[in-house]
């Protein structure tokens, strides 16, 4: 299936690495001109020659905090002048995944850090929006992905739950809002998920638990009903399908990307 995306821009945030990494791979490899965000120049010049040479398309990296309105509105202007043009495709993925700590018990929640939560992913994703979304409105056509994630769906951590729901909530009212301008909104909910991080995720549970990395890693692939972990180029192949006009039918949804949680249905 030919995608449509070939000449698009696109601007992904967290896209230094992970899932970001991988869907700006992908998007890529679709013939889309890709500007990375994400805090760390370093490894954004390292992904961005990366990728790059693996496509043959533009892609670049522009430094930036999605916590700072400023910071963002200053990379999108740095990123449209490098591609040449306004941008088609956002995929918001700035935010630290769940799992390297426990979840803080209902004691254990400070307003700092419960506001921390809520600013990286929900305020965050708002803000990268916020900046984009008037330029495709004016050209009548537009993508916006959130990655959120499957705490959504979910209890046993509060905070995620709630900043993942507030991400799902978020990007339906801005479905409703921009889908008559051409611009379609969806959400992405990946489980935990295979990347180059995973040995290190696997390691650190191991040593907080004291169990060998083999019992986690059995345990992380155990959790859906595929039996193995997702990855993290398999959540990109579903987040540029719906980063193209072929998604057209998709908006204001939620699409989980997990492998399947075990014994539940949603309809």
């Amino acid at each position: 299936m030919d995608l449509q995306l070939t000449g698009k821009r696109a601007l992904v945030t967290g896209g230094s690495r992970g899932i970001g990494k991988a869907v700006a791979r992908a998007l890529a490899a679709e013939g889309v001109d890709v500007a990375l965000l994400a805090r760390d120049p370093q490894r954004l010049t390292a992904a961005a020659a990366e990728l790059s040479a693996a496509s043959g398309r533009k892609v670049i990296g522009v430094s930036a905090d999605t916590g700072d309105a400023d910071s963002v509105h200053r990379a999108v202007a740095e990123a449209q002048a490098a591609l040449g043009g306004g941008i088609d495709i956002l995929v918001n993925a700035a935010a630290e995944p769940a799992g390297y700590a426990a979840p803080p018990k209902l004691a254990e929640i400070t307003g700092e850090f419960f506001h921390e939560q809520l600013d990286i992913k929900v305020f965050g994703y708002l803000r990268c929006a916020q900046a984009l979304a008037p330029g495709m409105k004016a050209r009548g056509w537009g993508r916006i992905v959130n990655i959120s994630g499957l705490a959504a769906r979910q209890s046993g951590n509060t905070v995620g739950s709630i900043r993942n729901v507030g991400v799902a909530a978020l990007s339906k009212n801005l479905a409703d809002e921009l889908g008559p301008h051409g611009v379609n909104v969806n959400v992405v909910h990946p489980g935990v998920t295979a990347t180059e991080r995973t040995a290190d995720l696997v390691a650190h549970n191991a040593q907080r638990r004291g169990v060998d990395a083999s019992v986690v890693r059995a345990e992380f692939d155990a959790g859906n009903s595929t039996g193995r972990l997702v990855t993290a180029e398999e959540v990109a192949d579903v987040v540029v399908f719906l980063a193209s006009p072929r998604s057209r039918a998709i908006n204001g949804d939620s699409i989980a990307a997990g492998g399947g949680a075990p014994r539940a249905i949603h309809y």
